[in-house]
């Protein structure tokens, strides 16, 4: 695909997966920046911090003792946002149908990926982040095959920029009872075009990424990372398994150990780039629980990093972003390229 024509210009690119569009405007990219800016993350440099409610063996927020566990551990959240096994409640105000409320039941868990407190998993060993993976796995099979369980979304924020309140590495799971709104944009998606062609919509569009290139961060024999064509972060990727495979736990031995390497590798780059403890939120897309093949599912992961120029410079969401559409100034093409020239090899290492 030539991208010639629109250098340099304003234009609009599409997204298949929410059929939403997104607003490129490289001209933008040498405007004068006199906006906030942000105080420069630190990796913490205690392996374990005696005040941490989730190094192993100290008291959580909510009053339990974590045990003092040696590789992983994963808990039911303390303040959970989901209530488990409440009865189906809907409110409505009649005919119209313009105020509706019903009850989401759910489980909310905590993930804590080693119980070293000062690791991210782009220090991890790949075995470790391997362990961490089957854990993944395991808890979406079991939360999965709960009857009123139809969605499991696996989670990490990292950083205080995206409101982590504790740098002990850790993740979240929130199984709910009812397909949320960003997964089931794509389930839309997957399924309409599914029907239409017979065929995966990102396997045939991974087809088309590997063929050119230009958006490709790292890959390995089982995965590849790229910045997809129609990001809206700045340094936004999309984590694609090569195989046409639905989810976590249908991921072969070989294909973990793949996919352990390509999350330490990425996430290294992130680091390296501007050499700080890059902030993001990171979720893997995965089909429905609901029993049902889901043939048109293909399993993904995002990241959505905020920092734009610098390790202190963000991207805000505001303004025309919140209103109209999402907006990026730097394009795809010019952050992958930057993402690959990023080094895996950890800059603290």
């Amino acid at each position: 695909m030539e991208l010639e024509g629109l250098k340099g210009k304003s234009h609009r690119r599409y997204n298949p997966l929410t059929r939403d569009w997104i607003l490129v405007s490289p001209n933008r990219t040498e405007r004068p920046w006199q906006g906030q800016t942000e105080k420069l993350a630190h990796s913490s440099a205690l392996t374990y911090d005696p005040d941490c409610y989730l190094c192993p063996g100290n008291a959580r927020a909510g009053g339990l003792r974590n045990p003092a566990y040696a590789t992983n551990f994963v808990f039911d959240n303390d303040f959970a946002a989901l209530q488990p096994d409440l009865p189906n409640v809907t409110v409505e105000d009649g005919s119209k149908n313009l105020l509706i409320a019903t009850t989401e039941s759910g489980i909310c868990r905590v993930v804590c990926f080693s119980p070293r407190h000062d690791l991210t998993l782009a220090q991890m060993a790949n075995h470790d982040i391997a362990g961490i993976i089957d854990l993944w796995a395991e808890q979406y099979r079991s939360l999965g095959s709960l009857p009123n369980i139809n969605h499991v979304q696996i989670f990490e924020n990292r950083g205080a920029m995206m409101g982590c309140s504790n740098p002990h590495p850790h993740g979240q799971i929130w199984a709910t009872q009812t397909v949320p709104n960003e997964p089931r944009k794509e389930h839309e998606s997957l399924s309409d075009y599914w029907r239409e062609h017979r065929r995966c919509l990102l396997c045939d569009y991974s087809e088309l990424e590997l063929a050119a290139g230009e958006r490709i961060v790292c890959e390995n024999e089982f995965f590849f990372a790229i910045v997809p064509f129609w990001a809206t972060w700045p340094f936004e990727t999309l984590l694609l398994s090569k195989r046409h495979v639905a989810d976590i736990d249908t991921l072969g031995a070989a294909e973990r150990v793949g996919l352990a390497d390509i999350l330490k590798r990425l996430t290294t780059r992130y680091d390296n780039l501007f050499q700080t403890s890059f902030p993001y939120s990171m979720g893997f897309h995965q089909r429905p629980t609901d029993g049902n093949d889901h043939a048109e599912w293909h399993f993904h992961a995002h990241f959505l990093p905020p920092l734009l120029r610098s390790a202190t410079v963000r991207k805000f969401m505001v303004g025309f972003e919140l209103l109209a559409s999402p907006q990026r100034d730097m394009t795809p093409e010019f952050a992958a390229e930057k993402l690959r020239e990023s080094p895996e090899q950890h800059y603290l290492l």
